[in-house]
Parts: C-alpha cells; structure tokens; sequence
C-alpha cells in the first residue's frame, strides 16, 4: 500500500512537471512571445502554452477562472486590477515599453496624418477598441489631442484587438490604422507597410505590465517564476528591442 501511495505521488509529480507554463499574451506581443518562448525553452527546458487576445479580454477570461499562469498585458491597469481583486501572486512589473505608429499599405503619404485622416482619401481608420486594447486608449488619447478624434469618428472601425487592426490594414479593408511599432518587425510584408511614429507626448506612457497568476499555484509556480524572471534578463530585453519595444 505504501508503495502504491508512493507511486500516485510519484505520477503526480511528473505530471505537474510535464503541464507547460500557460501565458496569456496581449495581441501586440504574440509575435515577440515566440521568440521569447524559444528562448526560454532552450535555456530552460520548460514548455511555454501561449494564449493571444486584448488586454481586456484576457483579463475578463482571468476572472473567470482561466488556467493562466502568467499575464503579459500592453498596459499596467488590468495587471493592476487583477492583483488587487486576488488574482496575482506578486505585484506587477513593467516588461516593455511600447511605441505607437500611424500605418498604412495604401499609396498615401501617412507622414502628415493628422491632416489626411479628415480628407476623402481615406475611408476608414482601423482603431483597437479603447476598453479593451491599450493600444486603442493611446490611439484615442493621440487622436482627442490632436483634436481629429470628433471629425473622423463615422470612418473609424474598431478592432477587439491590435491583431485584428493589423489585419484590417494588411488587407487594405482600412485605408489608415493605429497600431504598435512592432508590427513593423513582424509582418512578413514589412516592405509594402507606410508608417510614421506617432508622438509619445500625445498618449500616455504604454507600460506594458506582467502579472504571475494565482492559479499558477496549483502547480506551476517555480515555472512562472522562473519566465517572469527571464523576462527581466539582458537576454529577453534585446530580443524586446529587436521587434519595435523600448525597455523601462
């Protein structure tokens, strides 16, 4: 009996060791998250389960009692919210720092945007939902400085996520669309894409935060702490800085 007892533990062990590390990504880090991954795997061994969305959508997916184990979000507030209520472990910390460019793959000059977003060469303008996506809250507080937010309203079309604006503007189905550098040092059609940085003084900061879960408890704790220390290593900071992130 006791050998039997020691044998269900033993499984249970191996079982908890083989459970990869489930990460909750914002949409505009999907891509910089497999480098990540890769990394991370080759100087750990450890698996790394990534799954994408909004900031806000994931969080809503947290609180509803999702197996994450660790959130990477595009700003400070969900992370913040959610260890607040009890659902991290740790207080959050910044991971990158995030840059917001004007793209287009039309034949439009985006260098002066401000002006062309109001004139009938542009249809529509792809913006992330604002309540989800802290890419979107940037581009909105971007756009009510430069006063153009009111004028161009009935040509926005809003995306749930950064993923989904890229996609509107990789498809042409918006002339013009917000988005993160990033996307720059991703897209396979990088050569085709017309961009201009926007302003860091007209949004507030982008800090993008990272959260260890409480449900990583149940048994991949020591893993998450291990990546959310690798995410602060030299080795993760150059390869945030090789696709579009600043680092704090």
């Amino acid at each position: 009996m006791k050998r039997l007892f020691l044998f269900l533990l033993l499984m249970l062990s191996l079982a908890t060791q083989a459970q990869p590390l489930r990460v909750a990504v914002a949409a505009n880090a999907q891509f910089v998250i497999k480098a990540l991954q890769a990394d991370f795997k080759k100087r750990t061994g450890t698996e790394i389960e990534v799954i994408a969305g909004s900031s806000g959508k994931l969080t809503t997916q947290i609180k509803n009692g999702a197996p994450y184990d660790v959130f990477l979000s595009a700003d400070m507030d969900f992370p913040n919210a959610l260890y607040k209520e009890g659902f991290g472990t740790n207080p959050p910390k910044v991971y990158a720092l995030g840059s917001l460019i004007v793209c287009s793959t039309s034949d439009l000059e985006v260098k002066n945007w401000r002006s062309l977003l109001t004139t009938n060469k542009v249809n529509k303008v792809a913006v992330a939902n604002p309540v989800l996506a802290p890419y979107g809250k940037a581009a909105e507080q971007a756009l009510r400085h430069y006063r153009v937010w009111n004028k161009i309203k009935g040509k926005m079309v809003l995306g749930e996520s950064i993923s989904q604006v890229n996609t509107y503007i990789s498809t042409g189905v918006a002339s013009v669309g917000f988005t993160t550098e990033a996307l720059i040092y991703e897209s396979p059609d990088a050569a085709k894409l017309k961009w201009v940085k926007v302003d860091p003084k007209a949004y507030d900061e982008i800090k993008q935060g990272m959260l260890i879960l409480s449900h990583a408890k149940k048994g991949n704790y020591d893993k998450a702490l291990k990546f959310f220390s690798y995410l602060q290593s030299p080795a993760a900071k150059q390869l945030f800085k090789k696709n579009g992130y600043r680092i704090p």
